[in-house]
């Protein structure tokens, strides 16, 4: 199967193991229009490739994703995208992760942030460079945690301490986020690429059907969750990205100044 269409992607195979990379131009790695597209496709079709047992997700130029660029945002705060759009577009998304069958390893080789974040832990396991954060700062800009944030972090770690970092959007250091339990592994960074290849390599050289029907078996509530979770964040995410609070959260972003937000 041919990945050559893809812009912002890269898929490079060998010996059964996809990696792909996200490259979308923008600093360190932030999500346009064209990549979050890409992302909602590519996963059905490593899904259906008969040479890909499992998939490695990364980013280039030694960032993963620092989750949607602020200038791609700020577009629509004067166009929204109808409802519809962004509920079918995120949903790809995620559902594009967990209804894959094959095993997602996350290499996270830089700050997952936002929408970065989401794809990290929706993934099946999670190894980061120690150095790496994880966090979901969309309230900061004033905007809902749309994306899969609300769906996958209380599920990971809890209701009390998912709720700390959704409603702070504070970031959570890799070793940190590895010992409550929101990552697998937080390595040294000489070791990340080690460590992600000898699990590539256990799980493309084992049982595939075993190792698929068992994740899938697994993310049955996860999928239930996308359900009702999802789905209701998307619909307030929608809400608040027609807010004067938002317009104001990313013109400060931008302006690199304090928020002052309104409440409307």
């Amino acid at each position: 199967m041919d990945y050559a269409d893809y812009r912002h992607l890269r898929v490079a195979k060998a010996d059964g193991i996809a990696t792909l990379t996200m490259d979308s131009g923008e600093r360190l790695n932030g999500v346009n229009w064209a990549m979050h597209h890409e992302l909602g496709t590519v996963f059905p079709r490593l899904a259906a490739d008969a040479e890909v047992r499992v998939i490695v997700l990364t980013g280039a130029n030694g960032a993963f994703c620092a989750g949607a660029n602020l200038k791609w945002l700020q577009s629509q705060l004067d166009d929204p995208p109808a409802a519809h759009e962004s509920r079918a577009g995120a949903r790809a998304v995620v559902l594009g992760i967990l209804d894959c069958p094959k095993p997602i390893i996350a290499k996270v080789n830089g700050d997952a942030m936002g929408l970065g974040a989401s794809l990290a832990l929706l993934c099946d396991l999670i190894v980061a460079d120690e150095r790496a954060r994880f966090a979901d700062p969309h309230v900061r800009i004033g905007l809902v945690a749309g994306d899969g944030g609300a769906l996958i972090w209380p599920l990971l770690i809890g209701y009390a301490r998912a709720k700390e970092f959704l409603l702070t959007g504070n970031a959570v250091a890799a070793p940190d986020a590895a010992r409550m339990g929101l990552i697998n592994h937080a390595v040294p960074a000489a070791e990340l690429d080690a460590r992600v290849d000898a699990f590539a390599r256990q799980l493309a050289d084992g049982a595939a059907l075993a190792i698929q029907f068992t994740k899938a078996a697994t993310n049955i509530p996860l999928k239930q969750a996308v359900e009702s979770v999802l789905e209701a964040s998307l619909a307030w995410e929608n809400l608040t990205l027609r807010s004067a609070d938002l317009r104001e959260g990313v013109n400060a972003f931008l302006e690199r100044r304090a928020p002052r937000f309104s409440g409307r």
